[in-house]
């Protein structure tokens, strides 16, 4: 579990967030949403510990992570799996080597158990068969499955997604989706994504966190999104004709 506590942060005479309060709990997603500039991707920051909040509190699992020490922030950081927007693999490495690189850097088991636990890790996304290949020589959805398979690799008890849907098209969108979902339910591991898509928000969100001008505006999960009276979440989540008969079909009972 992942608790935020009266984050704040400032940059100069700016104040980008203001006061957020969340809880993300263990075993399911959590999305973070909301227009560009709304604060997500600062908050993303904050807790991962890329930026440090003006005030506030950060809790992994009841520890306070900007009030540890930087040996225990870095050990914790071990318990992390990051999913970035851009696949952000290495080019100069095969797909079994990109997978391979956190368990070579961090884990002290021997070649034979690193790699066996990597090719668990791309059979499990489906890409076993292309353990060989460099990533130019794999789609951009195969790239971001790789990605996925490599902050799987060390079991991380807390896994962050920026954007894994960024520049996909809907169908191999939703076979992401459909794996971060089941993974972060197999392992217990808490999920925190930032997404503009809408179509996790309403198959994966189990924990929505709305952010409106750096103010949390609305939480909950997908089942209350479609009755929602919170204006602006409308506005937002249902911006295209077809979210807008969505929503009404949900609200007829169709």
């Amino acid at each position: 579990m992942i608790e935020l506590h009266g984050i704040t942060k400032s940059f100069e005479d700016k104040t980008v967030l203001h006061g957020i309060d969340s809880r993300f709990e263990g075993g399911k997603c959590n999305l973070i949403i909301g227009r560009s500039g709304s604060g997500k991707t600062v908050l993303m920051k904050c807790i991962v510990g890329l930026l440090s909040p003006t005030s506030g509190q950060v809790l992994y699992d009841g520890r306070d992570f900007h009030a540890m020490t930087r040996r225990e922030q870095t050990l914790l950081r071990r318990e992390m799996g990051m999913i970035f927007q851009s696949a952000a693999l290495f080019d100069s490495l095969t797909v079994l080597e990109n997978v391979m690189f956190p368990l070579d850097m961090f884990s002290d088991q021997s070649y034979k158990e690193r790699r066996r636990r990597a090719e668990y890790c791309l059979d499990r996304v489906g890409l076993l068969d292309a353990l060989s290949k460099s990533p130019g020589e794999i789609s951009g959805g195969m790239q971001k499955r790789a990605a996925i398979a490599r902050a799987i690799a060390l079991e991380p008890r807390y896994l962050f997604c920026d954007e894994p849907n960024s520049g996909l098209d809907p169908k191999t969108s939703l076979v992401i989706d459909e794996l971060i979902l089941s993974i972060t339910q197999e392992t217990g591991a808490t999920t925190i994504m930032n997404t503009h898509d809408m179509n996790s928000v309403l198959g994966i969100g189990d924990h929505i966190l709305y952010l409106y001008h750096g103010t949390k505006e609305w939480e909950g999960t997908k089942d209350q999104v479609l009755g929602s009276t919170n204006q602006r979440l409308s506005d937002f989540i249902f911006a295209s004709d077809f979210l807008k008969k969505v929503k009404a079909a949900g609200a007829a009972g169709v």
